[in-house]
């Protein structure tokens, strides 16, 4: 018997893939052919929340709402981080035996992001109700 070259595994991913770009194509194709392609003034207009956008876009923006973005995005990463651990905590086998070994681990990390958090308060980011320019 023949053995089948191991390529040719992969012929139904390669398919696949083949037909998702066929249809996608085809999607764009028949929405170009079919739809109405009238520009009016009123359509080429920005519109944003329901209002007529008064002024420049490029405006300038405090520092403080990158830093509260910043921030953000840390502290959600370490709330991924912390979710995992907390699903399979209980089944934890410990390197050394003993079962509590993830746990002063974790504690350890939140200590890490405990030190983090005081130092954002400490340095006043999160404070608005003055402004500091010394940021």
């Amino acid at each position: 018997m023949p053995t089948i070259p191991y390529i040719w595994n992969y012929l139904p991913l390669a398919l696949h893939i083949v037909g998702a770009l066929g249809i996608a194509a085809g999607m764009v194709a028949a929405s170009f052919f079919i739809g109405r392609h009238r520009n009016y003034r009123t359509k080429l207009d920005p519109y944003e929340c329901g209002m007529d956008p008064v002024g420049d876009a490029r405006g300038r923006f405090s520092v403080r709402f990158y830093m509260v973005a910043m921030l953000f995005i840390l502290f959600d990463v370490e709330a991924v981080f912390l979710l995992p651990w907390a699903v399979i905590f209980r089944r934890l086998p410990g390197i050394t035996g003993s079962r509590m070994f993830g746990f002063w681990e974790m504690l350890v990390y939140l200590g890490f992001v405990l030190v983090g958090f005081f130092y954002v308060l400490k340095k006043g980011i999160l404070d608005w109700s003055f402004d500091r320019a010394d940021l």
